[in-house]
């Protein structure tokens, strides 16, 4: 047997159920871990830079206030020498806030070390508040001087205005933000919800690298499987999409009951923002309303459902549901009725698939690792006998298996087997008087080098097989004779579920996630793809409905959002983080995990830069507003500034920004193209002046007027109150302002995607809440005029396009992408005003 083909059924098979909650747990501790790690050296570098700043500040501090009052200097001075040794004093952090000094504050040792202590607690219950997100006016250090000034005798005044600032904390740490001009009463600002909704306009992907049986036809012409927490119906012809949206995470498994219009689907646990397990269960609906039937088992399956199958020989009145508990228990249900009949321990193997016999419905089947059981239902019990391998090698998996015409059970094994089981006598010489009879393989065929995934059925009884390495797929005739055969190409993978259309045409679902619709003699093309490893680079054009992505499967797409199609596609050496659209449109610039970064043609597909900068994974690339230059952010914690000339086909090194202690996460250009506003992971916002040289500023305060071209940057006043009280600082991943500059976009760490007003500079801001990623939501980028969004799921490899309704959307608010047409889920109604 070939170790590859092991490996590969071993990812498939068992990674979701070995040791789930332990690795879990796990998982959770090194973050935690990781993350203390940045926060204490960010803190030590920060505290570092402080001092220096410090020092620098105090002879200018006592000469403004010597101009003013030579007492109050006097006061400052006496203040800096304590006990008669002489030390730098210690200002309040405010008060550096009013002479404009960068946004990180320096924490206390105490507050440092009962941080340390908290977070792992903290952390463990996933994304706990380390703190509450305090909001505090702070006065000025000029309103403190003047006070100061006044209490000595001065009767002089230096200005009429007093700055003031907002402070929020996050994990500990306090961010101040100023509030801009234009605000002349913060406290009466009003935060409402978004005049602008979003409904699910399209899905990109299919969920084929880990789940099985989960491509059908419906007579509707519709393709029904899912990806994330969305079961999709394509249909084909018409080239549209339905969405069946109220499953609260990953849909895991399908069936489809005889009637052909019934749906049910399961789905996984899941947990909550708190780290608590939610519920699984499974539903039942309607394809052509869409309209929910039923929902069973919730409070009964442990972790999720991992295989269903309506009974077909009663009309499909019963449905058998196996979980992914460690003992995978198998239940049966009346399921019109929401009666569980019956619910035994099957097995603590990995369960692949189960089906009722097409005759009686108390005989069932199940398979798995290294098994494959008979069940009987009897007296509303269930009673299992094991498939006997006798002198045939066992498997170590047994991956699918179908009902022959004639009712024989045919299995696919990971040997490229595939077995024919039968009924056989007991053998009473050997068991002993009253043995029962036992099922035995009657036949052996070798059909794939490597493992079998999927077997299918034809009408008139032939049989199609698909391989797991050869990625072939064979029609045998009943009595399991070759008869056809051809191979998908390498790019989409293995063989991963076969749906018939009419016995000539083909669906074939793929491992690296793709649909492919063909005929033996024609071959395959592919209907619908998506990525197969997490993603986090989303960069929309400037002026048309494209859009890109890149991620850990080292793959960057490019994709037509108005077509909902795949334009083209290349790989790249390592993985692609992040990217962005020249303003021309006519490249794209890609940022990978090495430091290095490269620069596609549009048009051509080809390389036209390959740079590279620091050997730590870049975060973000931004053009600026007229091209003329490229910021690119790293984990080295610097920014990286490039003269862009030809068309954004030339790049010479300007400077580089130096300044963060931690690394690199958001960064925005000005409209005027001369300044940088950046975020980095210890919750820092620094401003830069490019134009003179990548200078640090400073003063804070003066850039609390300026305006941004694009606002993608997690942390500042006007999207402060995006963030949830007691928020970790990895709770949101991305935001994204719309072009109107009305609404804005988050992607948080808890599957959801919001809308806000923009701007939202205040606590507890009403939002829209949208559900249908399955994994946290790495990224969000509106289109070129605002009539759609795009959201991305990490690990989910899912892509949402949502349209963007209601008034307020500017010139395009009645504009829709040119196949926009495809109606959407009416059962569905994501909007939650919180």
């Amino acid at each position: 047997m070939d170790g590859s083909t092991n490996s590969l059924d071993d990812v498939s098979a068992e990674s979701s159920t070995e040791f789930p909650d332990r690795m879990s747990l796990m998982e959770v501790r090194l973050q935690a871990q990781e993350d203390e790690i940045t926060l204490l050296k960010s803190s030590l570098a920060d505290a570092l830079r402080k001092l220096r700043l410090h020092d620098q500040q105090i002879p200018l501090l006592k000469q403004q206030l010597i101009a003013v009052n030579p007492a109050a200097a006097r006061v400052l001075h006496q203040s800096c020498y304590v006990d008669g040794f002489s030390k730098p004093c210690r200002l309040s952090t405010s008060s550096l806030d009013g002479f404009h000094h960068p946004s990180n504050r320096v924490r206390r040792n105490s507050e440092k070390s009962r941080d340390s202590q908290d977070k792992t607690k903290q952390r463990l219950s996933k994304k706990a508040a380390s703190s509450t997100n305090l909001l505090t006016r702070s006065p000025s250090l000029e309103s403190r001087a003047k006070d100061l000034i006044s209490s000595t005798g001065s009767q002089g005044s230096r200005r009429g205005t007093q700055s003031q600032s907002i402070k929020m904390f996050i994990r500990g740490r306090p961010i101040t933000m100023y509030i801009p001009s234009n605000i002349l009463n913060y406290e009466e600002l009003r935060m409402d919800l978004p005049s602008q909704k979003l409904d699910l306009d399209w899905v990109y992907g299919y969920r084929g690298r880990d789940c099985r049986a989960n491509l059908y036809l419906l007579p509707s012409g519709e393709a029904v499987y899912f990806i994330a927490c969305v079961v999709v119906l394509y249909h084909i012809r018409n080239q549209t999409q339905r969405h069946y949206q109220k499953h609260t995470d990953c849909v895991r498994c399908l069936a489809i009951h005889p009637d052909k219009v019934r749906v049910a689907s399961g789905q996984t646990a899941g947990v909550d923002k708190d780290g608590k397990p939610l519920q699984p269960f499974v539903h039942i609906w309607d394809s052509k309303t869409l309209v929910t039937l039923q929902q069973i088992g919730l409070g009964t399956f442990e972790r999720g459902v991992g295989a269903l199958a309506f009974s077909s020989s009663d009309n499909g009145t019963f449905l058998c549901v196996i979980d992914d508990s460690n003992e995978h228990m198998i239940s049966v249900w009346d399921w019109n009725k929401n009666i569980k009949h019956t619910e035994v321990k099957s097995t603590n193997e990995a369960v692949l698939g189960v089906d009722f016999s097409p005759t009686d419905t108390n005989n069932i089947i199940s398979c798995g690792k290294s098994h494959v059981y008979f069940w009987t239902l009897s007296a509303g019990t269930l009673t299992k006998k094991q498939g006997i391998f006798g002198k045939y090698k066992k498997p170590k998996f047994v991956l699918c298996f179908v009902f022959s015409l004639t009712g024989d059970v045919l299995t696919g094994d990971s040997e490229g087997n595939i077995l024919t089981w039968g009924k056989s006598a007991a053998d009473t010489k050997t068991l002993g008087k009253g043995a029962k009879e036992t099922f035995q393989i009657m036949k052996q065929t070798r059909a794939h080098e490597g493992s079998v995934f999927t077997m299918c059925i034809l009408q008139g009884g032939a049989i199609l097989s698909g391989g797991g390495k050869d990625r072939k797929i064979i029609r045998w005739s009943a009595d399991l004779a070759p008869e056809r055969e051809c191979e998908i190409p390498e790019k989409f993978g293995a063989v991963r579920t076969i749906a018939d259309v009419d016995g000539e045409e083909l669906l074939v679902g793929t491992t690296r996630n793709a649909i492919l619709r063909g005929t033996f003699s024609d071959g395959f093309v592919a209907i619908v793809q998506g990525h197969v490893d997490e993603m986090w680079g989303l960069a929309t054009h400037p002026t048309q409905n494209i859009f890109i992505t890149c991620g850990n499967d080292r793959q960057v797409c490019v994709w037509n959002a108005g077509d909902h199609k795949l334009d083209w596609c290349a790989t790249l050496e390592e993985s692609g983080l992040c990217a962005d659209f020249s303003p021309n449109g006519a490249v794209v610039s890609v940022g990978l995990s090495t430091g290095r970064w490269v620069v596609l043609d549009l048009q051509t597909k080809e390389v036209v830069s390959d740079l590279t900068d620091g050997n730590e994974q870049l975060s973000v690339m931004r053009y600026s507003p007229d091209g003329s230059f490229l910021a690119v952010g790293s984990h080295d914690n610097f920014i990286y500034i490039y003269n862009v000339t030809e068309g954004g086909r030339r790049y010479t090194r300007f400077g580089k920004c130096t300044g963060h202690s931690s690394f690199i996460t958001h960064l925005d250009w000005s409209k005027d193209g001369k300044y940088i506003m950046s975020n980095s992971g210890d919750y820092e916002i620094l401003y830069w002046d490019v134009a003179s040289g990548c200078k640090l500023l400073r003063n804070r305060f003066e850039s609390k007027d300026r305006e941004w071209a694009s606002y993608t940057c997690v942390l500042g006043f006007h999207v402060m109150g995006v963030w949830l009280e007691g928020s970790d600082g990895t709770d949101i991943n991305a935001l994204c302002r719309s072009h109107s500059e009305r609404m804005v976009a988050v992607a948080d760490d808890f599957c959801k995607v919001h809308l806000f007003q923009y701007p939202c500079p205040k606590p507890k801001a009403p939002s829209y809440k949208y559900e249908g990623h399955g994994s946290h939501v790495t990224n969000v980028r509106f289109t070129h005029n605002d009539s759609h969004l795009l959201s991305m799921g990490g690990k989910d490899t899912c892509i949402l396009q949502w349209r963007v309704k209601g008034a307020g959307t500017g010139d395009h608010s009645k504009e829709h992408l040119a196949s926009s047409s495809s109606v959407c889920s009416s059962s569905s109604s994501p909007e939650n005003g919180r």
